[in-house]
């Protein structure tokens, strides 16, 4: 015989005026202390500042892909010495690879995982790979990869993903007071802005950065620099949808519509 278990029971309490009061007073105490504890959580979670430094993979194997490159190049074209020295230098750039894929993967699920909205900056990689004392640092960063992460991994998890516009002086913007600095070269990484705020490069930028995503993710509405809007100079807010009016011809004055012929 099949034995019916209840998951739940349901009742109804009609507390008298005193037991009321006392019922209210509870839960008000429990309420402002719930309160208390999450503004104090959300006031550490916002004041912790993690960097996330370059691992430099590549640099970590890098005499080992030069001595294996070596002892490819003086080896035979088309000996079996020299295939099994391609096979080394292969393992090597592999290994670099695959150390470099899982610090990304874990990264971008911890930064997903963690946050309701990411916000990022919309960098031109192939421009900055141009400049000969960085771009072995940039190419090992793997940025774009990154990004290809976040933005799949966003879609997975249900978290929204802002990318700040290129032109966003992240870096040159004071985040106390908005004033922005006529120059910002890399090798400044403190600055002292006319209100008298001292700024870490990187900090400031990162707050700007996450600020200026949040306010688009509210609004709706793209970051864009604030020298030029967009490329055809409009305003970035929320433009009217206009008429189409090319090739429609217009009444004139005291003209009356003709009814259209029916088509055959």
């Amino acid at each position: 015989m099949a034995r019916q278990v209840k998951r739940a029971f349901r009742y109804r309490f009609y507390p008298a005026d005193g037991q009321a009061a006392e019922l209210s007073r509870a839960f008000g105490c429990v309420r402002l202390v719930y309160n208390k504890a999450l503004e104090e959580r959300t006031r550490a979670w916002y004041g912790e500042q993690r960097r996330i430094s370059n691992p430099r993979h590549e640099r970590r194997d890098r005499a080992r892909l030069a001595r294996a490159q070596r002892e490819l190049s003086r080896k035979a074209k088309g000996s079996a010495n020299r295939e099994k020295a391609r096979r080394k230098v292969a393992r090597v750039h592999a290994r670099i690879a695959d150390r470099r894929r899982d610090f990304l993967h874990q990264l971008s699920t911890r930064l997903v995982r963690e946050n309701q909205v990411v916000v990022i900056e919309d960098l031109s990689v192939r421009n900055l790979l141009k400049n000969g004392r960085l771009a072995r640092a940039i190419s090992d960063a793997s940025w774009t990869e990154l990004r290809s992460m976040l933005e799949y991994k966003c879609a997975w998890y249900g978290r929204e993903l802002v990318v700040i516009d290129r032109f966003f002086p992240s870096s040159k913007l004071c985040g106390a007071c908005g004033t922005v600095a006529a120059k910002m070269p890399l090798n400044v990484r403190t600055w002292t802005c006319e209100c008298g705020t001292t700024h870490d490069r990187d900090v400031n930028a990162a707050r700007n950065v996450l600020t200026a995503g949040l306010a688009a993710a509210a609004c709706g509405d793209g970051v864009r620099s604030q020298r030029e809007s967009s490329r055809t100079r409009q305003s970035s807010m929320k433009q009217e949808p206009q008429r189409a009016t090319a090739g429609t011809p217009r009444l004139q004055a005291g003209e009356e519509v003709k009814p259209a012929r029916p088509r055959r």
